[in-house]
């Protein structure tokens, strides 16, 4: 197993992917791991929510609903989802006015829950990418996933395996100097 360091310089988004891809009890484990993301005050305020088959389907016909799309750009938007087999809705569950725990830091755990499963999946050697789009957060959007009035959509994990050409190569640039400030 990889330090956490050497797994997190070597993740790299897999835009395309195999029909393969973790059972839910592959996802359960890597979920347990996932789940010490920060969490202050211990409101655990994510879910998960795995697409897998005619899920898709639905999602990309609320897509394509929620753009307002007709014909081919319905089509095309509607079969985003079918490009990988597994997707992992990624869900910030929002307990609002909560004293300690302001609304945008409960969305940060749970996009930190997501960032640290995608980690975690590609560790594992599952091809997996973090996507969402302009229609995220669309009430139609919200209903195929059945969400209640305080659960806010951040996207989706698409997952699945690796093509048998390899994994695209991590950019090279070192971004680290460039982005660090330190104040005395």
């Amino acid at each position: 197993m990889a330090s956490a360091l050497e797994a997190a310089l070597a993740r790299r988004s897999s835009p395309k992917v195999t029909d393969a891809a973790p059972d839910d009890a592959a996802l359960r484990a890597l979920l347990e791991g996932a789940a010490r993301v920060a969490d202050h005050a211990s409101l655990r305020p994510w879910r998960v929510i795995a697409l897998r088959g005619a899920a898709r389907e639905r999602l990309g016909h609320a897509l394509a609903t929620a753009a307002g799309a007709e014909g081919d750009a319905a089509a095309k938007l509607a079969a985003k989802p079918l490009r990988a087999p597994l997707l992992v809705a990624v869900v910030a569950v929002v307990t609002p006015g909560h004293p300690k725990v302001p609304e945008w830091e409960q969305e940060a755990s749970a996009a930190g829950v997501a960032h640290l499963l995608s980690l975690l999946l590609d560790e594992a050697g599952w091809g997996v990418m973090w996507r969402s789009g302009p229609h995220t957060r669309h009430p139609l959007v919200a209903e195929m996933h059945g969400l209640a009035p305080n659960e806010r959509l951040l996207g989706w994990l698409y997952v699945g395996g690796v093509p048998s050409g390899g994994r695209v190569e991590r950019r090279s640039e070192r971004l680290a100097a460039s982005r660090l400030t330190t104040l005395d």
